[in-house]
């Protein structure tokens, strides 16, 4: 049987406007789900894949289902998105069954956490905050969150950003949080001027051959190329998924027409063949 449920918060409560309801069903539907979990997890009856599981073995499970739903977003697959989203949501479930388990936290602890952050950071609905527009919210969210940080004893604008991040969201991130203190350049232009510094640094490690130094020289040239994707208001996570895409379509084509063909000038040709094409498409 299911613990009764917490009563709402009174931060929640005390707020003006109308307040959400959440179903009894809804319920039902989040507690059986928790029943499942915990008895998947319980020896002897439960699942002995599910009881071998650890954090470490799960975190990778959850990132790739985190991409499945921004597969989904992508594609407006809102069928599938459903399915992803309840996917992601076991993640969140096993983890919490893990940590309970091991008398961490629970389920409960989860949402109750996110429940507290989110009315923290939302001053301006929850609170005598201003918040007329999404530049005004997005300044007070950073100002929370850099109380926060500040409270955890967290001394570095760069910490915090995680480990596990995509390196080139990852970058953005790093780059963003030292421009808080004035550690930027000042136009693209000046990016463009670093991007031609590391290429020429790494043409010098080539002529060097030290697979250490190339190794170095390229990631340099990779972090200054989402430094100028940042300036020009450009997700670069966003832009080299497109051009993925851009590729991936280009290179069906070149395929389905080479005939098996292997001969690079034979290929080159398709290519730009097909580069010609698409630009001329309406």
């Amino acid at each position: 049987m299911s613990e009764p449920k917490p009563p709402p918060s009174p931060l929640l409560d005390a707020s003006p406007g109308p307040q959400p309801e959440v179903s009894a069903d809804s319920r039902k539907s989040i507690d059986r789900l928790l029943d499942i979990m915990q008895r998947l997890r319980t020896p002897v009856v439960g699942c002995p894949w599910d009881l071998e599981q650890t954090f470490a073995t799960i975190a990778p499970y959850t990132i790739e289902e985190a991409y499945e739903v921004a597969d989904a977003v992508a594609r407006e697959d809102y069928g599938e998105l459903k399915e992803e989203l309840g996917d992601l949501l076991l993640q969140v479930v096993f983890h919490a069954q893990m940590a309970e388990e091991k008398g961490l936290f629970g389920f409960e602890d989860v949402a109750a956490a996110i429940s507290r952050k989110l009315v923290e950071r939302h001053p301006h609905v929850f609170g005598d905050a201003r918040g007329d527009s999404p530049g005004a919210v997005t300044e007070t969210w950073e100002a929370i969150k850099a109380k926060e940080r500040a409270a955890k004893g967290l001394g570095s604008v760069l910490d915090g950003v995680a480990l596990a991040l995509p390196a080139l969201q990852r970058a953005e991130k790093l780059q963003k949080r030292a421009a808080r203190i004035g550690f930027d350049w000042n136009d693209p232009q000046a990016v463009l001027d670093k991007i031609e510094e590391e290429i020429a640094e790494i043409r010098a490690a080539i002529r060097d051959e030290t697979q250490e130094a190339i190794g170095e020289e390229v990631g340099d040239l990779l972090f200054a190329v989402a430094n100028l994707a940042r300036h020009l208001k450009v997700d670069p996570e966003d832009a080299l998924r497109k051009g993925n895409t851009k590729f991936e379509r280009r290179f069906r084509q070149v395929e389905a027409r080479a005939g098996g063909s292997t001969d690079l000038a034979t290929l080159e040709a398709l290519w730009q063949d097909v580069k010609r094409e698409e630009k001329k498409a309406p």
